[in-house]
């Protein structure tokens, strides 16, 4: 069974194509790395699966929801943790949780339950009435991902979501993520620049360079047909060895356009 179902997917901005006709499907509890350089079109991807920015052309299923024409029930069957921070410091830990439990519509009788599972999960739960400006950026990011799990979601979305950590909290971070793979048989779809942690995590890869997915396949496969050995070398002999300008990358473009099209 497919979790997530992409054809033909293209966004522009104007004459820019940040999504350049992609295709690609993940299976349902599989655990999918999606790679590139700054600018490639990853960020851009995830918005358009998430309902948060709307395609050019192509067509996506998210558990056989359209996220065009049905954004609520895709909504309901997903979970994210984004980029940037996006919890309330001001709140608790358990206020942050117990409001997107709200506005996820858990049941009152279901949310007191769901909310202690989960931050005992994460280990959390000691810390559950203290506020959220009070924790390391391994806690905040540990709460955001429990908060992103709150409404029993079929797919989580981890937009770098060890970005800044240091090597022990992204191994914590990482066991609390495979062990809810393996537990509730959840389907992972991450970004990240750690290549080791894609190597080491992920059951399937995509690379995606100026828009375009370049390589896809298990972690062995890629190094086999690249020649290679581990995946950082398949990343550099696809991608290249220059660093991007960041200045003109597609990132910088699409976060230009998009605070138009929001407006």
């Amino acid at each position: 069974m497919l979790a997530i179902e992409v054809k033909n997917l293209v966004k522009k901005f104007k004459e820019f194509k940040a999504v350049n006709n992609i295709s690609f499907e993940v299976k349902q509890g599989e655990i999918f790395a999606f790679l590139g350089p700054n600018g490639a079109g990853k960020t851009t991807t995830i918005r358009m699966l998430t309902t948060l920015l709307g395609p050019t052309s192509g067509k996506m299923l998210i558990n056989g929801f359209d996220p065009v024409e049905q954004k609520d029930d895709a909504r309901h069957s997903f979970g994210i943790v984004f980029q940037d921070p996006s919890l309330d410091d001001e709140l608790t830990a358990y206020e942050n949780m117990e409001f997107h439990a709200v506005l996820y519509s858990v049941p009152r009788k279901l949310r007191k339950q769901r909310i202690e599972q989960l931050l005992k999960f994460v280990h959390l739960w000691e810390r559950k009435d203290d506020f959220v400006k009070t924790f390391s950026g391994g806690m905040k990011r540990r709460l955001e991902i429990a908060r992103g799990l709150i409404h029993h979601p079929k797919i989580l979305f981890l937009d770098e979501p060890t970005l800044g950590l240091d090597p022990q909290t992204r191994n914590s971070v990482w066991d609390y993520i495979k062990k809810l793979n393996k537990q509730e048989n959840m389907t992972v779809f991450f970004t990240t620049h750690y290549m080791e942690e894609a190597e080491r995590i992920s059951d399937i890869v995509a690379i995606i360079d100026k828009g375009k997915i370049i390589r896809q396949g298990t972690v062995e496969s890629l190094k086999k047909s690249t020649r290679t050995k581990s995946l950082e070398d398949v990343f550099l002999k696809l991608t290249g060895r220059s660093i991007r300008d960041e200045k003109a990358s597609a990132i910088d473009k699409f976060r230009m356009h998009s605070r138009a099209w929001r407006r």
